[in-house]
């Protein structure tokens, strides 16, 4: 599994680097594109992981655990 859109952002990255370095802008926007990705699914993992802690802080206050 991935770590985030790690792997896409890196990939993203050097797609972009190498063709900005060729001069293909076709090859840069794909990395544009992937480093796009990595950050939504970063953004949606960390959406994730806060709607998972607000369940859990309020399955605390109703159990009496505060």
């Amino acid at each position: 599994m991935e770590d985030r859109g790690t792997l896409d952002k890196v990939k993203g990255r050097i797609k972009e680097a190498a063709g900005d370095l060729v001069g293909d802008h076709k090859l840069e926007a794909e990395g544009n594109l992937d480093q796009a990705k990595g950050k939504a699914k970063e953004t949606a993992a960390n959406i994730k992981d806060a709607a998972r802690d607000a369940a859990d802080k309020a399955r605390d206050v109703l159990d009496g655990d505060r």
